[in-house]
This record gives C-alpha cells, sequence and structure tokens, in this order.
C-alpha cells in the first residue's frame, strides 16, 4: 500500500510518499513547497490571508502529487506555526474547503511521542534508554525512553525561527547580547527537563531535524549524499567553536557554509544557540543524528497498526509518561520557574 504524509511547518510545506507493504516505510518520492509562513506570521501568531492562501495552493499541489503516484492514503498535519495560530480554524478549514484536505493540528507531546517512535525504531533495541532532541522551527521537543514509546515527552516554545523572531528581529547579525539573552532563555526552560533526564542517565542520544542536520555538516559530518546509513554525529565542542562564527556573519554569507541552507541561514544561529545549551544542560557531548523523524513516526504508527492521533491539544499541553505498559500515566508538569535545588525538583518531576 502506498501512503503519503503532508508535514505543514514553519519554513517548508513537505510531501513525503512511502510504500507501505513491509515493515518499515520504503520513501519512494518527496516534494518540498518552501513557503516560509514563520515569516509572515502576525505579531499576535496569526497567519494572514496571503499566507494562507499559500498554504491551499500547497496543499491542492500536494493532493495532486499524491493522487500522479497512486497513494490510498495521505495524513496531513501542522505543527507549531498552525497549533499557535489564534486563527488556526480559519486555517484549517480553508485547506480543507479549498483543496480537500483534512489537515489535523498535531499537539506538541504527540509531535514528541512519534518523533521518539521514528527514532526508536531506526536505532533498534541495542540503543538501550534513548533521550531524542528534536529542534523544528516553532517548537523543540526532548523524548526520553527505554521501550518503543517514551516515558517522558516534552515540547517547548524553543523553536530556531521562534527564537530568531523573539531575540534578533531584523538585526543581522545579531548583537551579542541579544545572543546571551536567547540562551539564558533555552537555559531556563531546559533546566527542569534537564534534571529529570541526567537521572535517568540514557545510554544513547539522538537528535532529528533539519536543523540538527545542518548543524552536524557545518561541524564536519558526512554531507547528505553519502546517504542515510553513514553515521553522523554532531560534537558539543566543536558546535561551541562554531557558534562563535555564525554570531559574527548575516544571515547571506552564513548560506555559503558548509550544509547550511538559504532558507534556513537566518535561524541557523538560534538552532545551534539552542542545541549548544540543551546539550550542555543534558549532560550529552555528542548527538547521534538519525535519519527518520515525525513524518516516519506517523508512518510507523500507521504500518504498526494504531491510527496516528493527529489532533490533540492545540497549546501542547503538559509533558506526560507512560506507564510500563505503554497506556497514559499521570502528567507531569516539569515546566514554570526554576527550581532552586535537586532535591526540590525530583519532588517536582517525581510526585
Amino acid at each position: 500500500m502506498r501512503l503519503g504524509v503532508l508535514d505543514v511547518g514553519s519554513n517548508t510545506v513537505r510531501l513525503e510518499i512511502a510504500d507501505a507493504d513491509g515493515a518499515a516505510p520504503l520513501p519512494l518520492h518527496t516534494v518540498k513547497y518552501p513557503l516560509r509562513l514563520a515569516d509572515d506570521v502576525a505579531e499576535d501568531g496569526r497567519l494572514p490571508g496571503d499566507a494562507v492562501a499559500r498554504l491551499v495552493e500547497a496543499a491542492a499541489a500536494a493532493r495532486d502529487e499524491a493522487r500522479r503516484w497512486g497513494v490510498r492514503r495521505l495524513m496531513a498535519f501542522a505543527t507549531a506555526i498552525v497549533r499557535h495560530a489564534p486563527n488556526r480554524e480559519q486555517v484549517l478549514r480553508a485547506v480543507r474547503e479549498e483543496a480537500g484536505i483534512d489537515l489535523k493540528v498535531m499537539s506538541g507531546d504527540r509531535e514528541a511521542e512519534l518523533t521518539f517512535l521514528a527514532a526508536r525504531r531506526w536505532m533498534g533495541w541495542r540503543a538501550g534508554s534513548l533521550v531524542l532532541i528534536d529542534i523544528g522551527g516553532g517548537s523543540a521537543e526532548v523524548a526520553f525512553g527505554r521501550a518503543g514509546l517514551p516515558d517522558f515527552a516534552v515540547s517547548l516554545p524553543l523553536g530556531a525561527r521562534h527564537l530568531t523572531r523573539e531575540h534578533f528581529g531584523a538585526a543581522d547579525p545579531p548583537a551579542r547580547e541579544a545572543v546571551k539573552a536567547l540562551r539564558r532563555q533555552v537555559r531556563h526552560q531546559l533546566r527542569d527537563v534537564a534534571v529529570r533526564i541526567r537521572w535517568e542517565e540514557p545510554h544513547t542520544a539522538v537528535a532529528t531535524s533539519r536543523t540538527f542536520q545542518q548543524l552536524a555538516r557545518l561541524c564536519g559530518a558526512a554531507p547528505g549524499r553519502k546517504g542515510p546509513f553513514v553515521p553522523r554525529w554532531l560534537d558539543r565542542g566543536r558546535l561551541g567553536r562554531q557558534i562563535g562564527t555564525l554570531a559574527e556573519l548575516p544571515a547571506a554569507e552564513r548560506a555559503r557554509l558548509p550544509g547550511v541552507s538559504p532558507a534556513r541561514a537566518g535561524q541557523i544561529l538560534a538552532g545551534a544557540v539552542t542545541a549548544h545549551a540543551a546539550m550542555g544542560l543534558l549532560g550529552l557531548e555528542q548527538l547521534l543524528i538519525c535519519p527518520w523523524a515525525l513524518r516516519e513516526g506517523v508512518l510507523l504508527e500507521h504500518l504498526e497498526g494504531s491510527e496516528p492521533a493527529l489532533a490533540g491539544d492545540p497549546e501542547g499541553g503538559v509533558p506526560h509518561e507512560r506507564r510500563a505498559d505503554g497506556s497514559p500515566a499521570r502528567a507531569t508538569a516539569v515546566r514554570g520557574e526554576h527550581v532552586g535545588d535537586d532535591a526540590r525538583a525530583y519532588e517536582r518531576v517525581h510526585p
């Protein structure tokens, strides 16, 4: 059976088509529509009419492409760019009525769960306990688990484009103080999550997303043309040295660096600072780059017999945990004000 996944993100609307007759999805065809929706977001987070019109046009083109490739089922979802838009219902209605696609809003915690599922399947059981970090355009996800689904998953407003817009604005390159302020925010948002992950002492640490792929290439990893089976690592020490270079260059010059695409050159500094701070807080000196991520997670969940829960709390909700049998356990909120010492932090994440 041939399946399709349509992913509406902050930078790109991407259609992925795969053959799903075996145990794993076999990618056949990918189409990218570089809409850069985040560039058009209003101050209050709304997607303006012209951006919605471009999204509808891309969705219709993806629908036609999927039909040409014989896709039996197209699963379409949007992440933070639509999830946080006050006019998201208007956006979803326009895509449904004008493009004929039932676009779902994926909650942040589901995004983390399904990305973790994809990473676990790619890495296999030999990876042991696994921590995952994903930095998108509008949000960042962290998940930890010992089995197929995460024991702990959280989505935070630490997307590379979101932070670029919030801290740097039109400054190109940004002021040194703006970079420091961004780093402080990342550390504050991730502090309590990091306490939890450090206690777990994960055996393997992986990263997904285009942000991490480009950062790894910038730090010396093999180029994409070498294929998905070549191991690629991101080293925190090398990344720290590259941040100084990125912070001094305007976006146009960053785009000339190895692995940095013009579409992401403006936000790669924020992504690098976020990745470096996260690795430091989590006690990780290296991350293994996983080529499978959210779209593969959606396909895998479908193949394994359960309907992808693309809809959910549109605000992302609080992080939640699962029992050993995979059923949801009581949510544990680890966001909020900084916890002053490890004992108090332990009480919060282990109530």
